[in-house]
């Protein structure tokens, strides 16, 4: 089922989400829904509070990029960045924030500390592109946006997006949370 997406300066985005204690049939229902509401707004990630569940789990599949054809999607639980290594700029932007891009260093490579699906717990390192989609999707779980880690500066050259954000007056091809409700108040 396609879960509608929550918006920039909805409340559950702000929250430090709560650790998972272990697998049911609800939690094994709600991965495959953000695995299908994140291919179905074409992300690459989806974080359980972007779907208005503030609990510590996250989606990555990035295989739809040609330089990563066969990564495997993953699923994170609880996840601890151990160690963090180099640093690099690039554009991010996320399906909480549609429509706006922006510049945010991440380090390039980090160790962390997961569980799975199947909550068996792993150690790993990961680097490029798998590393800064895990740090963005483990920013939602601590109730931060991409967008409150760019510089100031460029963080003012986007408030007119994000205050349009806020008023419900940007659209996107997926569904919005705040639509679902506004549609449910008619």
């Amino acid at each position: 089922m396609i879960i509608p997406i929550n918006t920039y300066s909805d409340p559950v985005l702000a929250l430090k989400a709560k650790p998972l204690r272990g697998i049911d049939p609800s939690v094994e229902e709600l991965i495959g829904n953000m695995f299908e509401s994140m291919r179905n707004a074409s992300g690459i990630g989806l974080a359980a509070p972007q779907i208005g569940s503030s609990i510590r789990l996250l989606v990555i599949d990035i295989s739809c990029m040609d330089s990563y054809k066969d990564a495997k999607p993953m699923v994170v639980i609880n996840p601890r960045i151990l160690a963090v290594k180099g640093r690099n700029v690039m554009e991010e932007g996320c399906l909480s924030v549609p429509g706006v891009m922006g510049d945010v260093s991440r380090p390039s490579a980090i160790n962390l500390h997961y569980r799975d699906e199947h909550f068996e717990e792993h150690t790993a390192e990961f680097t490029g592109m798998i590393a800064r989609v895990l740090q963005h999707e483990i920013d939602h779980l601590d109730g931060t946006l991409f967008v409150d880690r760019m510089e100031k500066r460029d963080r003012r050259s986007i408030q007119k997006e994000l205050d349009a954000i806020t008023d419900g007056l940007v659209r996107a091809e997926y569904p919005l949370a705040r639509d679902a409700v506004v549609g449910a108040k008619r």
